[in-house]
């Protein structure tokens, strides 16, 4: 017996990373479906062949109300219902400094930024709330360290910040049919990219080996296995009493190094 018996679950970002240690852990925790929803076709490709029937999978961009529509539609057309709805893409923004753009380069990253890390999650949470209402069910948001703290780009803080609002804004709103918390890890290698609109030229982007021994209290290097727990948690009956919630999976990042001596 898992902790997501007879559970059907739609991911966004899952073909990589945190989104695609999820699928793979709710299928192990007894998932009946999942709807794994990326961009990359490459990607939801390989992770099909992998694994099987339980998962269905579609491409779409999170920024489409329309693609976040037929994601949901697929869950409850081949699995008959939907219980999670995990908001999991998002972007970064190369940690430029507001006076190093130009007017341009400013709002064309903000647009990307917030329309992937923010808008996206507004639209699938639009996308699944009826049908997350009909099996009482439940949505969780990745959120970050970033969304309390400064760590990263201007544009990239204030998106997840913005995300972090949105998750109790929604949680009460949707109460109580449908409960909505987060998940805020902290930095872990994944490939996670910087906005096309904030890249730059001739460069080829690449994801540096984050979150190491030195960047927390416990002296751990971060997996994205290590955050499913959490979501496996928000999405079992045994958070029930839980919304509008946050866990941090940043392994005290977010404490004080000033400790006692």
């Amino acid at each position: 017996m898992g902790w997501l018996d007879d559970k059907v679950a739609v991911i966004s970002g899952a073909g990589s990373g945190i989104g695609k240690a999820l699928v793979k852990r709710y299928l192990e925790e007894g998932a009946t479906g999942i709807v794994a929803f990326d961009i990359f076709e490459d990607r939801l490709a390989a992770l099909q062949e992998n694994l099987g029937d339980r998962v269905a999978t579609i491409q779409g961009d999170v920024r489409s109300g329309e693609d976040n529509r037929k994601a949901v539609d697929l869950a409850v057309s081949q699995f008959g219902k939907l219980d999670v709805f995990i908001g999991n893409a998002g972007i970064r923004d190369g940690k430029w400094k507001i006076e190093d753009m130009s007017y341009q380069k400013l709002n064309d990253g903000f647009d990307e930024v917030f329309g992937i890390n923010v808008k996206g999650y507004f639209l699938g949470a639009a996308a699944s709330r009826q049908a997350l209402a009909d099996t009482k069910g439940s949505m969780i948001f990745t959120l970050s360290t970033s969304s309390f703290y400064v760590g990263g780009g201007s544009i990239y803080i204030a998106a997840k910040h913005a995300a972090l609002g949105m998750m109790k804004a929604l949680a009460n709103e949707f109460a109580p049919e449908v409960r909505v918390n987060g998940v805020a890890p902290a930095g872990t290698p994944t490939s996670l990219a910087d906005a096309v609109s904030l890249s730059i030229p001739g460069e080829t982007a690449t994801t540096p080996r984050t979150g190491g021994p030195d960047t927390n209290l416990l002296k751990v290097q971060f997996e994205p296995e290590d955050h499913a727990g959490a979501y496996v948690l928000l999405a079992s009956d045994y958070s029930r009493v839980m919304t509008g919630a946050v866990i941090n999976t940043d392994a005290g990042r977010g404490l004080t190094t000033s400790r006692p001596r």
